[in-house]
């Protein structure tokens, strides 16, 4: 880790609870916390897993239609059958 620089962030009451929350949880202070949040933040990577995930979640909709058109089709094939033979 190179030289620390203090800077003043503000930030609201939830946040420094969550802080003190996570900081206590984890055994290690709210500043660390903080510390790997920054470390853990790549937005481009986050947007990149993201578009997978929405493509992904894309297909399997897209899936989910097929399969419920092709089962509406047998259905409606089989009650048509069962009306013929009422008829009949």
């Amino acid at each position: 880790m190179t030289g620390l620089i203090r800077r003043q962030y503000l930030v609201t009451e939830d946040h420094v609870a969550k802080l003190d929350s996570l900081s206590k949880r984890e055994g290690v202070s709210a500043t660390e916390i903080v510390r790997r949040a920054i470390e853990s933040y790549q937005p481009d990577k986050d947007d990149a897993e993201l578009e997978r995930l929405i493509e992904l979640m894309t297909e399997n909709v897209r899936e989910a239609v097929r399969e419920v058109r092709a089962a509406r089709r047998l259905v409606r094939r089989a009650n048509r059958d069962y009306s013929r033979r009422k008829a009949g």
